[in-house]
Parts: C-alpha cells; sequence; structure tokens
C-alpha cells in the first residue's frame, strides 16, 4: 500500500484550515475513505492525521491492551481523547480544530511531513528546531537506527 512521504509547507487560514498536499490527497482518495481522524501527537507538540483505516488499526491495538497499564492511560487520555473526525473539504482543505492547534502551538506557517501511515503536522518554527541536525546527537541516533537495521 502506498504510503505518506514528503514535507510541505503550507499556512493556517484564519479559520484554523490548511490545505492537504495533492500527493497526500491522492493517495486517501486511492487507498482510503474520505474520512480521517485528526488527534494530538502523544509526545510531540504536533498534530497526526489518520485515515479512518489506518486509525481503526490503531484503536484495535489499544483496545487489545490493558487499561490500567499507565502508558495506555496516558495514550487513550492525550490520543484517543482528543480524536476528531474530519473530512476533506472541495477545496482540499481540512479545519485543525482549535485545542488541537492550541495544544500543538500551531499559528499560521506549518509543515505538512508524511509518517508513512499519517499525517504530521507541525508549527514551522518546532519543526526547524526539532529536525535541525545540529542539535541532536548524531552519535546516539546513528547507533539507535543501526540496531533497527537502518
Amino acid at each position: 500500500m502506498p504510503s505518506f512521504s514528503g514535507k510541505y509547507y503550507y499556512s493556517v487560514d484564519p479559520k484554523g484550515r490548511v490545505i492537504i498536499p495533492a500527493p497526500f490527497r491522492e493517495i486517501i482518495s486511492s487507498n482510503y475513505s474520505t474520512k480521517l481522524y485528526i488527534t494530538n501527537d502523544p509526545f510531540e507538540r504536533c498534530i497526526s492525521i489518520y485515515p479512518l483505516e489506518e486509525w481503526n488499526k490503531l484503536q484495535e491495538v489499544v483496545r487489545t491492551k490493558p487499561k490500567s497499564d499507565k502508558a495506555i492511560k496516558y495514550f487513550r487520555r492525550r490520543v484517543i481523547a482528543s480524536a476528531i473526525e474530519i473530512e476533506i473539504d472541495k477545496q482540499g482543505r481540512v479545519l485543525i480544530p482549535a485545542a488541537l492547534r492550541e495544544d500543538a502551538r500551531i499559528n499560521t506557517n506549518v509543515v505538512i511531513v508524511g509518517q508513512l501511515e499519517s499525517i504530521e503536522i507541525w508549527d514551522r518554527e518546532e519543526w526547524d528546531n526539532l529536525s535541525d541536525p545540529s542539535k541532536v546527537d548524531k552519535h546516539t541516533i546513528e547507533a539507535g537506527l543501526t540496531a533497527h537495521g537502518l
């Protein structure tokens, strides 16, 4: 199945809408239903968007985990509780709910990035800081990637 990849720069309009990049819209229209789920990321200050089918897979995994586990409780409260069903409008946009924009500190300029089965939306400044190679421990990251065969 095709996956979401790539990085795109856009602006959020005054109503909180942002354009989903055309390559991502094509993947959605060719492989998924038109329904999407938008939610908080568990740890990062960004928003994640999942096609309905990928969201359902994630929910099924969560359902199999013990509700009393602290990590699962956190995930349910941070991610599942903030999830909202959305659709892409005729202009290729989605509405980012105000609460999610606030949680992710998303203002006007955003970066939309593919993450294989999902899409992330980042505030441009936050993304630039996060993805700056000079700000990561290259040796630790390289060792981790090597351990995963990458």
